[in-house]
């Protein structure tokens, strides 16, 4: 792994609410300019419906394997029909807007995708079942994934040649996968806990995808983050809900830091409400820093400012404000990291 690159101090974690997909980008561009502001990302506009949601998006990704809805949810079927075509548009669309705004960047750029665990989690077999119940169908899924993620950061770099592109996998599921909380289509029952071993080995794998130099951030707003496990698997940065931290998550935390993991920290609401000051939303950060007992001057350098989860929920001026905020109170981090 590349130890040299930046995430810069303050970024999004992916969508935003509405419709209008170059509004979106010149949003994102314009608050996260580069390494000294933060780090632009692909926006991800989910209200426009079916295929712009994170699964749908994901899934239009895939080489070989497509999938259609549903009234339950996304299903893999054998070829691709007008809801792949769809997400592909879509993506496309994105693509552009991003392209439009980004002429002459220099600097990190993040794309965001579903992780193999969440995607198993998520999409259905013909039988209607999970593709989790299915262990062949599991490595199926992880490796179209992996050669789907190689195409598009390509497509990414050749739009943006100044970009150095940084993939976010979002896994809200996997803590569950774990656990074996997966719901079977029934609701009655849920699926067996995939052996931690496995998890780990198929997030390697599709982590590989982005290259031996390409930093990867795995995303998860659910409680009990596997901080070591996702180190393990290659992780370059792990983001996640700030506020769901508690001190059984301090010793993976610090290990992750001491070992050149850098945390993507959401300390800001991804709803609407009222927002505390800058320095007020990073006090938690320097809290645990100085309970964890490290070293101030590498808080920079390790932490970056996050909403808490993605904004499709919010409203557009607050989606703007709390983006706008993150970029604030990385500032303050840096001004006074004691």
């Amino acid at each position: 792994m590349n130890e040299n690159f930046s995430l810069g101090p303050a970024t999004g974690i992916g969508s935003l609410p509405g419709t209008d997909v170059r509004e979106a980008a010149k949003t994102v561009t314009g608050t996260f300019e580069g390494p000294e502001t933060g780090m632009p990302h692909l926006p991800e506009l989910p209200a426009r419906g079916p295929g712009a949601d994170m699964i749908g998006r994901t899934a239009g990704m895939l080489v070989e394997l497509y999938a259609r809805v549903e009234p339950s949810g996304w299903r893999i079927g054998d070829r691709p029909g007008r809801d792949t075509k769809r997400a592909t548009s879509w993506l496309g669309e994105d693509l552009d807007a991003l392209e439009e705004f980004t002429q002459e960047y220099e600097g990190p750029l993040k794309v965001q995708a579903v992780g193999p665990w969440t995607l198993a989690a998520a999409l259905e077999l013909k039988n209607g079942e999970a593709a989790l119940s299915d262990p062949g169908a599991c490595r199926d899924l992880a490796g179209s994934l992996a050669e789907g993620l190689r195409a598009h950061i390509e497509d990414v770099r050749r739009r943006v040649p100044g970009a150095e592109v940084v993939l976010q996998l979002d896994e809200p599921s996997l803590v569950s996968v774990l656990r074996g909380q997966v719901k079977t289509a029934s609701g009655y029952r849920t699926h067996r806990a995939v052996d931690r071993q496995v998890v780990e080995a198929t997030l390697r794998d599709v982590i590989g995808a982005h290259g031996p130099d390409g930093p990867v951030v795995v995303h998860s707003c659910a409680p009990d983050v596997p901080f070591a496990l996702l180190r393990r698997a290659g992780a370059a940065a792990i983001s996640f809900d700030f506020s769901l931290l508690t001190e059984r998550d301090d010793e993976a935390i610090g290990e992750a830091v001491e070992a050149g993991t850098r945390l993507l920290a959401g300390v800001v609401p991804g709803t609407d409400g009222p927002l505390s000051d800058p320095a007020g939303s990073v006090m938690g950060v320097r809290t645990l820093w100085r309970r964890l007992g490290l070293n101030p001057g590498l808080l920079t350098d390790a932490v970056s400012v996050t909403p808490s989860c993605g904004l499709a929920g919010a409203s557009p001026a607050y989606a703007r404000a709390a983006l706008a905020h993150c970029v604030r109170a990385a500032r303050s981090l840096a001004d006074n990291p004691e």
